[in-house]
């Protein structure tokens, strides 16, 4: 099986070890329960204060929806609260106490992981950040949708039309 037959896989591999990597950390840190995902989030709030969901996906490069979810489950861990914005639509996202006690804690775990990843991408023959910052700029020349999409089109079948 050739290598790009299972790159979602290996993807998914390569995220489960960088995570577990870093949520090892977490409990002599004292963030017991804290998720990767949720540092760009806090770190984020804590610079530029209270933001929208929609401002603050933009400004932590995820979409929307997944912006979405990791408000819900810092709500759920009493680290974010969400008011009103200035329509019905719109919440906006305010680190609680609790959150701002985890900040010095965070701002090691940050270093950190910024270090570790240093130290990995001068193991690779080519910056691993790098390469992700290319690739997702190629996707949104060309989303991965359009690109199967087209690919299915050359691969499907030519029917004759009217031959039995």
């Amino acid at each position: 099986m050739e290598s790009r037959e299972v790159l979602g896989t290996r993807l998914r591999l390569l995220l489960d070890l960088l995570d577990d990597g870093v949520t090892t950390l977490y409990p002599a840190l004292g963030l017991d329960g804290f998720r990767p995902r949720y540092t760009p989030v806090l770190r984020h709030l804590a610079t530029e204060g209270p933001s929208s969901i929609r401002d603050l996906a933009r400004a932590i490069g995820v979409t929307h929806s997944a912006a979405s979810q990791t408000v819900a489950q810092l709500a759920k861990e009493a680290l974010v609260t969400l008011s009103p914005g200035a329509d019905a639509r719109q919440r906006i996202v305010h680190l609680t106490p609790k959150a701002e006690s985890l900040l010095p804690a965070m701002a090691v775990e940050w270093a950190a992981v910024n270090t570790a990843v240093e130290e990995l991408e001068s193991e690779l023959p080519y910056p691993l950040s790098r390469l992700v910052d290319e690739t997702l700029e190629a996707l949104r020349r060309r989303p991965m949708r359009d690109r199967t999409r087209s690919a299915a089109e050359r691969l499907r079948p030519v029917t004759r039309q009217g031959k039995d």
